[in-house]
């Protein structure tokens, strides 16, 4: 399958709105990409289609975290997360996209995880601050991806979380291990440069 063809696919699963998103999300995905190392065509690729699964009914998305082994737990936290894991799920099987780390992006890219790879980072702070997203703190997000990645990913679980506690929603277990992770990376002494 080409790549039009996965576009097709894609834009067939989402509705025009979520397609613009997406559209957005691989657009910022390939510049965060350049910006800090990543594989492009992995970042490109995890970001298309990053949603595919964004409009499957609840049913059919409990079924196959049910039938496919997916973490049960997902079903006592919000739907929202649930497209991520699903997603990862039939683009494989459907798609049949076999790369574990485009995969993996796909997977985390709502609830982050700890030892987040490179690309797992692009793809959810992509899809956090693409330019159409307008809330609260997704300014300094923007303004910290300039130069850091790992601290614009910080800022994201932190917003998401107080955003959740705000709304006094649970949050998933696996995103305050991603929050706690990254503020041991982020805050860890920096190695002195050896004087020439």
């Amino acid at each position: 399958m080409n790549r039009d063809e996965r576009i097709q696919d894609v834009k067939q699963q989402l509705t025009r709105s979520r397609w613009e998103h997406t559209q957005r999300v691989m657009e910022t995905a390939l510049e965060l990409a350049e910006r800090f190392g990543a594989n492009k065509e992995k970042a490109d690729l995890a970001a298309l289609l990053h949603d595919y699964c964004k409009f499957w009914p609840e049913a059919k998305m409990r079924e196959i975290i049910v039938t496919r082994g997916l973490p049960k737990d997902l079903l006592s936290y919000n739907r929202e997360l649930w497209h991520a894991p699903v997603g990862a799920e039939i683009v494989r099987e459907e798609l049949g996209i076999q790369d574990n780390e485009v995969l993996d992006a796909i997977r985390y890219h709502t609830s982050g995880r700890p030892h987040m790879t490179l690309l797992d980072k692009v793809v959810f702070v992509a899809d956090y601050m693409e330019p159409g997203r307008r809330f609260p703190g997704v300014e300094e997000v923007r303004e910290l991806a300039r130069e850091d990645l790992d601290q614009a990913l910080l800022k994201s679980l932190d917003n998401t979380i107080q955003f959740l506690v705000c709304k006094g929603m649970k949050v998933y277990p696996l995103t305050l291990f991603a929050r706690n992770f990254m503020v041991d990376l982020v805050h860890q002494p920096k190695p002195k440069e050896e004087s020439l």
